[in-house]
């Protein structure tokens, strides 16, 4: 099978992985809760469906498809913003103060990886370039100045949950496991293409939509309503010490919403 077929097929299964778990998010009352996360489901199934067809139209991939790549990238990123804080938002529900430090906090880690991500691609631009690919290159340093933000973002979060004993529906366990291997994987296949050369761009859309794929099938296999039932708690922590660690995690929250009046 060929690099191009298996992009397809991974796509496929992402395009039905993704409907197929709004749909099981719908029948079982679930979008309720993650509306965003259900909006993003929705989203991804004409997105993806749009590109396989475009991909199928001979002459299109020249021209047509590098800018409705170029033109739509911005909004899935503000999909993929949207989603964290959603997360973040279910995580802290009963703590608004640090939900509303670390809304902000991610704006700004977004903000300086962005900006660091295209410094270090200015050295590459040069006058003689094809438009295209800098224009290419400009779009793939925001993704990934995008993508750093929000995985590094998660991975605070889940530090944050290993210090705290924050009861969480396995459901949102779920979700933000496999958008941190989503952003890591995404992160990764990024950083190969930048260090080796355009040469590996196969490959790497390979590894991308591949990822992209098996986030999908994880999602549909392990999201249910059985999930919102089960409660977790990522630390090992001592039961004795779990109220005075909560205690102290509310103490914090109380401070922080009590400077934020002020």
């Amino acid at each position: 099978m060929s690099g191009a077929a298996i992009v397809r097929l991974f796509e496929l299964v992402y395009l039905f992985g993704a409907g197929l778990t709004a749909l099981k998010l719908f029948r079982s009352q679930l979008h309720r809760r993650y509306r965003v996360f259900f909006v993003y489901l929705l989203f991804l199934v004409p997105y993806t469906g749009a590109f396989l067809w475009l991909d199928l139209i001979p002459g299109a991939r020249s021209n047509v498809y590098f800018y409705s790549w170029v033109l739509s990238a911005p909004l899935l990123w503000v999909f993929h913003i949207l989603v964290v804080l959603a997360l973040y938002r279910l995580i802290l529900e009963r703590h608004k103060g640090l939900y509303t430090l670390g809304r902000w906090a991610m704006y700004l880690v977004i903000l300086v990886s962005v900006g660091v991500s295209a410094l270090t691609l200015l050295p590459r631009i040069t006058p003689a370039m094809p438009q295209q690919s800098r224009i290419m290159g400009y779009t793939v340093a925001a993704e990934r100045g995008v993508d750093f933000a929000l995985v590094m973002f998660l991975l605070l979060m889940l530090f944050l949950l290993t210090r705290y004993p924050v009861p969480l529906s396995r459901n949102v366990v779920v979700i933000a496991v496999v958008f941190v291997l989503f952003f890591l994987g995404t992160n990764l296949s990024l950083l190969l293409r930048n260090v080796f050369g355009l040469h590996l761009t196969s490959a790497v859309n390979t590894g991308l939509t591949g990822i992209s794929a098996a986030c999908a099938v994880a999602w549909l296999l392990l999201l249910n309503p059985q999930g919102e039932e089960t409660r977790q708690v990522l630390p090992w922590i001592d039961p004795a010490h779990e109220q005075t660690m909560l205690r102290h995690l509310d103490a914090l929250n109380a401070a922080l919403l009590k400077v934020s009046r002020n």
